[in-house]
């Protein structure tokens, strides 16, 4: 296969399928969907809180969360991390409402904010977990 039939090839692998017939807008579905579509505010809100989930430490320290509230002491011994690095994470998810804390005496213990959170992290955790059909 020479360099010219390569690329057309590797094109024609990452294209997106796409309609390849022209047809009229239905407007009544277009109407229906954009009635219900997502307003700005609300995806720049969710697109801040998904940028906070892009950080594999925080998602690591997520994960130890997801089995119960952790102290901070704790938790960076598990995540193998210092406790000022995972007291600046866990600041980081604190401000996005992914985690909250409690003081017992000298201790701070964090968790998952809420049941969303916690689904949220399952949910992705078994997707990602699936085989890819394609």
């Amino acid at each position: 296969m020479d360099e010219l039939q390569h690329t057309q090839a590797n094109t024609r692998a990452t294209q997106s399928p796409h309609c390849s017939v022209r047809h009229p807008v239905d407007l009544t579905e277009v109407r229906s969907r954009r009635s219900r579509l997502l307003d700005v505010d609300k995806a720049q809100q969710m697109a801040a809180f998904f940028s906070c989930l892009g950080d594999p430490n925080r998602l690591r320290i997520l994960s130890v969360l997801s089995q119960g509230d952790q102290c901070v002491c704790d938790l960076a011994a598990v995540v193998n991390m210092s406790e000022s690095a995972v007291s600046h994470q866990l600041r980081t998810l604190r401000a996005h409402r992914i985690v909250g804390y409690r003081r017992q005496g000298r201790n701070v213990f964090y968790y998952l904010q809420d049941d969303h959170v916690a689904t949220l992290y399952h949910e992705v955790a078994e997707h990602l977990d699936e085989p890819d059909h394609g």
